[in-house]
């Protein structure tokens, strides 16, 4: 079975079988229930949501079936055709929206897709809110629209300049800060709308642009997760270009890794780590991350007499700590940059105008730059278990057993010991128990893991 429902929205595998694959039917289903849910929830007669997609091969068809869907509810829909993430996310409060779906399943291989769901502020609906639309696709409960009543359809093609304008306004973005390096900079858009998004940025920054796999034809070069085991292409040509950095951005562009100067991952945890120290160098505050991110982020705000909270794994949380906390900056580890003063969402251009400023201003090459972060290394690893056990309750043994310790239980059971900190979580579909650890070495880190594997087994 390759059809995940989550509170997000749903993603799967184009082809086979309904409720297994994302077929049409399923396609039409949640969007339905999806349009159903914001008809029930809004005072309004008239509704309009922004879609986008990426580049993916199924895109069309997946966006044909969710605007006709729509449209047959008496919702307008605004197309933005082929976007990113972010981008859709900055038009639904700029057109003054109901909602937007996002077509993409993200860094997921080309046979998968995905409908995201965005609210009235372009920002992922809330795990309440999932949950409703979720039964009302279940139920299948939806009421059409007559004829006369049907909604309208239009497209747009200017989504990206008002995002790149948006970004540029910033006061934290050096415009002739950058222009004046006269940086060079090789793109991997892993064939897809980063590829259509990004150089228009760079090249208003006074960037050139040596673009790699930049044709959005969904026809995934490699492994579209931005990951050092899938970016050999870029890194050599990077030291063959003489460049000053690589930038590489997953399908839908809201994760962005980075490739130092002698073509070397400058590291995706430090994407965020390296614009937080930017960012709050001249405004002290809160950064935020979740509590599977790196801890460097930690050091980084504490060492400039600013604070650091973690939330639970997942954008929605991530978000919804940095309202309560005001932060100024957040994200995830895996290259996913947040900035309030653009907008609640995960968002790679804004990460690469920030991260350009900040290597303009240090006057630092990409590696010299990193060079000043402190250096921690991440394992992964799982243990299975039978399924007659209690995961909960084993999780509770394992809290009691470092109850000396500084301990998170907000999202599973963090440890943090001194030096390194242990991660648990549980599968919600299997009886598994995911470990993430964090060392100053991979050795150490990898040695956590096994280490908390046995003491887990011993609890048993």
């Amino acid at each position: 079975m390759s059809l995940i429902k989550s509170i997000s929205g749903i993603r799967g595998t184009i082809g086979g079988k309904v409720n297994d694959n994302l077929t049409p039917l399923d396609v039409v289903k949640f969007a339905s229930a999806f349009g159903t849910w914001l008809q029930n929830n809004k005072n309004k007669k008239d509704l309009t949501l922004v879609i986008g997609r990426d580049a993916r091969i199924s895109g069309q068809m997946v966006s044909s079936l969710v605007a006709s869907t729509l449209q047959g509810l008496g919702i307008n829909v605004v197309d933005l055709g082929l976007s990113t993430t972010p981008t859709v996310e900055i038009m639904v409060p700029e057109l003054k929206a109901d909602g937007g779906i996002i077509l993409t399943a993200s860094h997921n291989p080309k046979q998968w897709n995905a409908l995201k769901l965005l609210n009235d502020k372009g920002e992922f609906i809330s795990g309440e809110n999932g949950a409703e639309v979720l039964a009302l696709a279940e139920n299948e409960d939806f009421d059409y629209a007559e004829v006369d009543d049907l909604g309208k359809y239009e497209t747009r093609d200017d989504a990206f300049d008002i995002h790149i304008k948006q970004i540029l306004d910033l006061p934290t973005v050096d415009v002739e800060a950058i222009k004046a390096k006269k940086f060079k900079v090789v793109l991997d858009a892993v064939n897809s709308t980063g590829g259509i998004s990004i150089p228009p940025l760079l090249e208003k920054l006074g960037v050139e642009v040596v673009k790699l796999y930049c044709e959005p034809n969904g026809q995934f070069p490699h492994n579209p997760e931005p990951l050092k085991e899938h970016l050999g292409d870029i890194c050599e040509l990077v030291i063959k270009e003489k460049a000053d950095m690589g930038i590489v951005v997953d399908p839908d562009v809201d994760r962005l890794a980075l490739v130092d100067e002698k073509g070397e991952m400058f590291g995706e945890e430090y994407t965020l780590v390296a614009v937080a120290d930017y960012l709050l160098k001249d405004k002290k505050g809160v950064a935020i991350s979740n509590l599977s991110s790196s801890r460097a982020l930690r050091d980084v705000a504490k060492g400039l007499d600013s604070e650091y909270f973690a939330s639970a794994v997942g954008e929605v949380n991530v978000v919804t700590l940095m309202k309560e906390k005001n932060a100024v900056i957040g994200g995830e580890g895996n290259g996913g940059i947040i900035y309030p003063e653009l907008h609640y969402g995960r968002d790679s251009l804004v990460g690469v105008a920030l991260f350009l400023t900040h290597l303009a201003k240090e006057n630092k090459t990409v590696s010299e730059l990193r060079a000043t972060y402190p250096s921690y290394f991440m394992g992964k690893k799982k243990i299975e278990l039978t399924p007659e056990i209690d995961v909960d309750a084993l999780l509770v043994k394992v809290q009691e057993e470092y109850k000396n310790e500084e301990i998170s239980t907000v999202d599973g059971v963090k440890i943090d010991f001194a030096e390194n900190w242990v991660h648990l979580r549980k599968s919600n579909t299997e009886p598994i128990i995911r470990i993430y650890t964090e060392a100053f070495s991979q050795e150490e880190a990898d040695k956590l893991g096994d280490d908390m594997i046995a003491k887990i087994r011993s609890l048993i």
